[in-house]
């Protein structure tokens, strides 16, 4: 054990930072080794320098170099080919657009793109893009599982490969599906130190310890076998298939915007973590399973945390909605910005209806969740739109519809007609299903209305969302982030990592027995901006 006396000094070209803005840019030289040390002044803040056996300065406390690079995985950076284990997630309908994707993959980040509930025709275009402007780069399209639209799945699945997409973020799966255990094999080939490559990864997207468990294992045999019956793998993919679990990377998801389960972070991600191990151990895969964690994560605090847990990448969603590159309309944007800790909701997803599956979704500013909620009762109690009385239909039609509902099933029905004809080919006959169909046809048109800011509709917009939007107000606040049309979704990545490397870095510190004051946290501010003003001295 150091005693007093012992402590090693410190020297270096100028005096420590004492009481001052000097002492939260000093920890800030985040590429440097940092000091605390204790000199004729009190205590103060060096970076850089030399120990020494004698000097004015005696070390107090000390902490490595720790850039946000060195966050994280390692392996997971390697995988993807990116600069810091930070990805944004996938949100629909394009909304995590293909310029948000490729703004993330310049960067240094993964970014995911929100293929879900778009036309193949819109999907091919974004990957036609990746193709041309990020060649080389990292990124991720989103795959997610609609019980409903398994022709869309399938679709998305053949654009996927046909253009040599890297990675595929798995969403929402209740259970596997051919079309995604195909990408995954389709990518297998004998190779390596390991004797198996697996080109086509996988990142799932996860809240369950059963659905983690899916993915953590190699795909089923019956799939497998199936799959090349079809001709849609090779022998030797087939046979590879055994070696590998169906993802490479886990994200635990916890209370985020979208589908959740909102569960807190901290009780799930150690979970999924001592699963991941046991199954590793069980399986004796070559590669480690990374666990990465997402929602609630909008604040260098959150990320920071995360990683202290065990992380090996950290996921954003919610925050990357209000950025510029976002494909959703301005006035969503500043609603989003507007929005508090406690502004969020539950209300019946779309693409899961009938089945009861709920997202969590902006409150403040809309009627949304509110009129989703009724229509999921009205289907649970009746059997279809005909049975509705008729001072209930003609509610419905007029404040939430706005139109008779005749209409809208015939809007529905050109719609299906076009993008998956199986789904009026099972409400023929079936007048609860066509209820369903019709209510969803309100759902569908709220997230549309809020994409495209359709002013007549602001009180009906769907706009998925959790709290981590909320914590993420209250930071940027007062700085130059706290405009939406200033919020770039690179930018905003390198704050969040950059203040989680200063947050782990202040956790070292602390944990030797430096107390520092509550004012001293990380504030988003640009490149060129003027010195902080305020006083974040440091005590013992």
């Amino acid at each position: 054990m150091t005693t007093d006396q012992h402590r090693p000094r410190w020297a270096g070209p100028a005096d420590p930072a004492v009481g001052d803005t000097g002492v939260y840019d000093t920890l800030m030289r985040l590429d440097e080794p940092v000091y605390i040390v204790r000199g004729p002044y009190g205590l103060g803040a060096a970076a850089g320098g030399t120990l020494t056996g004698d000097g004015p300065h005696e070390v107090v406390a000390a902490a490595p170099p720790l850039g946000p690079e060195r966050l994280g995985s390692a392996r997971f950076l390697a995988a993807h080919g990116l600069q810091q284990a930070y990805m944004s997630g996938a949100m629909a309908n394009g909304i995590a657009s293909a310029d948000l994707v490729i703004a993330m993959a310049r960067a240094g980040f993964l970014g995911s793109y929100g293929a879900a509930g778009l036309l193949p025709e819109a999907v091919e275009k974004a990957l036609i893009r990746f193709r041309d402007e990020i060649p080389g780069l990292g990124y991720a399209c989103n795959l997610i599982h609609s019980p409903s639209e398994d022709r869309l799945e399938r679709t998305a699945v053949d654009l996927f490969l046909t253009y040599g997409v890297p990675c595929v973020e798995a969403s929402a799966f209740l259970k596997l599906t051919p079309h995604l255990v195909r990408y995954r094999l389709a990518g297998l080939r004998a190779g390596g130190p390991d004797g198996v490559i697996a080109s086509n990864r996988v990142i799932a997207k996860i809240s369950r310890t059963e659905t983690a468990e899916l993915f953590m294992r190699p795909a089923p045999e019956a799939m497998v076998r199936g799959l090349l019956a079809d001709g849609l793998i090779t022998e030797e993919q087939a046979r590879l298939a055994s070696r590998v679990p169906l993802a490479d990377d886990i994200t635990v998801e916890a209370d985020s915007g979208g589908h959740t389960d909102r569960r807190p972070l901290p009780a799930l991600l150690p979970v999924i973590m001592r699963q991941r191990d046991a199954i590793m151990q069980e399986a004796g895969y070559a590669e480690r399973i990374r666990i990465g964690a997402a929602g609630g994560i909008g604040t260098p605090d959150a990320a920071a945390a995360a990683f202290a847990m065990g992380a090996d990448y950290v996921v954003t969603g919610s925050v990357n909605q209000s950025c510029v590159e976002a494909g959703t309309s301005p006035r969503v944007k500043e609603m989003l910005a507007q929005a508090g800790i406690a502004d969020f909701d539950m209300a019946p997803a779309a693409d899961m209806f009938e089945m009861g599956v709920e997202l969590q979704v902006l409150k403040r500013g809309t009627f949304f969740p509110m009129r989703a909620k009724q229509l999921y009762d009205l289907y649970r109690t009746y059997d279809g739109i005909e049975g509705l009385p008729q001072d209930v239909r003609a509610r419905v039609e007029q404040q939430i519809f706005r139109r008779p509902l005749d209409s809208v099933w015939e809007e529905t029905a050109e719609y299906f007609a076009r993008r998956d004809p199986g789904q009026l080919a099972r409400a023929e006959g079936h007048p609860k299903r066509r209820a369903a169909l019709v209510f969803r046809w309100y759902l569908g048109m709220a997230s549309r209305w809020a994409k495209t800011g359709e002013a007549d509709r602001a009180v009906d917009y769907q706009i998925w969302c959790g709290p981590a939007m909320g914590s993420f107000n209250s930071w940027v606040r007062g700085t130059y982030l706290a405009a939406p049309e200033h919020r770039r979704v690179a930018d905003v990545g390198r704050q969040i990592m950059k203040g989680a490397a200063f947050h782990q870095r202040l956790a070292m510190l602390r944990a030797a027995g430096v107390a520092f004051p509550a004012g001293i946290a990380t504030r988003p501010s640009p490149e060129d901006s003027a010195p902080r003003d305020s006083s974040v001295g440091v005590g013992q």
